[in-house]
């Protein structure tokens, strides 16, 4: 059995914040604006398990209303979100990936993003993909006011042994 999820975030930029992408801070002036870390990327890949999965988004699992999620490390919860796709019988088969924004340029943090959500997993990094584009200056992420992330994932189901 397979199973396929999309997955979609986009916070706003904000003065004061960490910069957190793939649970890599990465140095930059402005950070991203949320209840959690604000993740983007970490946040759209829960996101695509959990839609995988038929479980609904990650709002209604992880509320920004809740305070037990208030400056939560995003990975933590992916790490719970890889559990239930664990006990529920599925693996990752492939994970791909793009964050989008105009700066920083993020391709020198890919490869620890990509180790980074490989041992959230438990997978093997060789199935998870991250890419980096622009918007080519156009809309509020093209402006440099908010970053944003899409992911698809499939899950496959383990054999029985």
């Amino acid at each position: 059995m397979i199973r396929l999820g999309i997955g979609y975030d986009i916070h706003r930029l904000k003065k004061g914040r960490s910069l957190i992408l793939g649970g890599v801070s990465i140095p930059y002036e402005y950070g991203l604006e949320g209840h959690s870390d604000a993740d983007v990327l970490t946040h759209a890949i829960i996101d695509a398990i959990i839609g995988a999965l038929g479980k609904g988004d990650i709002g209604l699992h992880f509320p920004d209303t809740d305070p037990r999620f208030k400056d939560v490390r995003s990975l933590d919860l992916l790490k719970e979100v890889a559990l239930w796709m664990k006990k529920e019988g599925f693996i990752l088969n492939n994970l791909d990936s793009i964050i989008v924004c105009q700066k920083p340029k993020l391709m020198p943090y890919i490869p620890e993003m990509r180790r980074n959500i490989s041992e959230a997993i438990g997978a093997d990094e060789r199935r998870i993909n991250i890419k980096a584009k622009t918007k080519e200056g156009l809309e509020s992420v093209g402006k440099g006011e908010a970053i944003e992330s899409y992911a698809t994932v499939t899950l496959i189901k383990e054999k029985l042994r």
